[in-house]
């Protein structure tokens, strides 16, 4: 739970940013020359920086960090993980995560002696601290501080005013929650939440404290879905009336028993507040890293994956709030972890003259009947991926987020005359969040706007899990047929952490 210092941004006696700009001001004011003479075009000086904290830093979350330490907007000052470091972490391709290293910090020797892909705090710092120094006159930066516990990095960073939160879903909620209460601005990982009670709450106090929010689903700022939305708007098939979506997930163990034996806690891990909120359990390697996300304590399985980034962009498209019936059906259910394989159905009630509609999802390797507007050798599925949205005079087959959309059958495209572009363009999924800790508009992806996606995605789940068919009452916030299925919107906390999420 130890800190390292040594902020750049601080003078020799230890005086802070803050402190330093507000107390020498007017000592200041006679030499006071513009910015852009002293660092030259496009110099963002430090005190109109974002300042971050990056919680999490495994391996997405060491993606997201150099995301953001390419942006001149924004200060990484700390990092903190659970986790010191290992080489055992999941990456997209043999040295993806190295190789992005590489490239952030023009150093093709970084990481020679690592034995595979390697993340945590230790790592992370080094590669923030690498990155900066590139741009200081001695080579060397030593202004990030390292933390495995979150609670240490928002307590200590008094000058913290952002945090990116890439932890596991289960931390979601809590982390997010207690950075908004202390005026941090926060991007979180999807799916926004654990359950459909913390998406509600992380909304509410999103609402109450006006702090900046964005879910990382980076679709709600393409193009593809500003074109979507204007389609939709245009008629491109008629009204909508369903909705099919498969997704390749899962790429973890999922459809497993809880193991029966116990792997020693690797050293520099801190098991239990990895578990934090969750059920204690002894440690396991089929938890962790990464494979976490197939067990009920700690994930959302392939729909909490992958949903809110699809349905980001139905939800825009269709103008939909929350869903009034869910049903699901499975391979073999689990005790503890989501199946093999399953189908999700929503139904979701008429609005702004658009007529009910229902969404299938399906993963495992499941997908819809190819429809015959669909002509034999045409593809189907974007690496085994689609979206599909019947209306009443045509079809838009598309890839998994909407991407490469289509119109069929070929005399409904040709009839279509696409409309004019009246859609606002963003500048940018990252530059809408930075924008909006500013003072700009909210981030299209914001806390307010996700939460009944999570809703949504956190009910089907819910559904899968029981195996019945809900009736969703969103205005009391209850499932009006299940007691079973009522009791599984939230989670019961472990220890204290319930403090967090209730407002305590």
């Amino acid at each position: 739970m130890n800190g390292s210092k040594g902020r750049a941004m601080r003078s020799a006696n230890g005086v802070n940013r803050r402190g330093f700009l507000g107390g020498a001001a007017s000592a200041l004011a006679f030499s006071i020359v513009p910015r852009h003479v002293l660092g030259g075009a496009g110099y963002i000086p430090p005190s109109d920086k974002l300042t971050l904290g990056c919680i999490g830093v495994g391996a997405q979350g060491t993606r997201v960090m150099m995301d953001f330490l390419k942006l001149p907007e924004v200060q990484v000052i700390a990092v903190c993980d659970v986790n010191r470091q290992s080489s055992d972490y999941s990456e997209w391709g043999t040295n993806e995560l190295r190789n992005k290293v590489r490239e952030l910090l023009g150093d093709s020797n970084w990481g020679s002696k690592l034995t595979g892909p390697t993340a945590g705090r230790d790592p992370a710092k080094q590669i923030v601290e690498a990155y900066y120094g590139k741009a200081s006159p001695s080579g060397a930066y030593h202004g990030c501080a390292a933390y495995n516990d979150f609670r240490e990095t928002l307590h200590q960073e008094k000058d913290l005013d952002a945090v990116v939160v890439c932890t596991p879903d289960h931390w979601h909620a809590p982390i997010s929650i207690m950075a908004m209460k202390m005026g941090k601005h926060v991007y979180c990982q999807k799916p926004m939440s654990h359950s459909a009670v913390e998406a509600r709450r992380m909304a509410e106090v999103a609402r109450e404290t006006k702090v900046a929010t964005q879910v990382a689903v980076a679709n709600s700022a393409s193009l593809t879905t500003r074109i979507l939305q204007e389609w939709m708007l245009a008629g491109a098939v008629g009204p909508v009336h369903r909705v099919e979506n498969w997704s390749s997930r899962p790429f973890w163990p999922q459809g497993i028993d809880r193991p029966d034996h116990a792997d020693p806690i690797p050293d520099g891990f801190d098991w239990d507040l990895w578990l934090g909120p969750a059920p204690e359990r002894p440690y396991s390697h089929v938890y962790l890293p990464f494979v976490w996300r197939g067990w009920f304590d700690f994930g959302n399985g392939a729909l909490g994956d992958m949903g809110q980034y699809s349905f980001d962009t139905i939800f825009r498209m269709l103008k939909l709030t929350t869903p009034t019936i869910i049903q699901a059906s499975s391979t073999k259910p689990h005790k503890e972890a989501f199946p093999e394989a399953s189908l999700i159905h929503w139904e979701f009630p008429a609005r702004e003259n658009m007529p009910p509609v229902e969404i299938n999802w399906y993963d495992g390797g499941l997908e819809p009947p190819r429809p015959d507007e669909v002509p034999d050798g045409t593809p189907f599925s974007i690496e085994n991926e689609g979206l599909l949205l019947a209306g009443d005079l045509g079809m838009i087959l598309a890839g998994f987020e909407g991407e490469h959309p289509r119109i069929v059958p070929e005399s409904r495209r040709r009839a279509f005359v696409p409309p004019p572009d009246i859609h606002h363009r963003s500048p940018g999924h990252y530059q809408e969040w930075i924008q909006a800790a500013k003072g700009g508009p909210p981030a299209l992806a914001n806390f307010e706007f996700e939460a009944p996606i999570g809703e949504a995605l956190m009910l089907g789940n819910i559904a899968l899990r029981t195996g019945e068919k809900i009736r969703w009452d969103s205005e009391n916030f209850k499932i009006t047929n299940s007691n079973a299925a009522q009791a599984m919107l939230d989670f019961e906390y472990r220890g204290d952490w319930s403090t967090v999420i209730n407002g305590a």
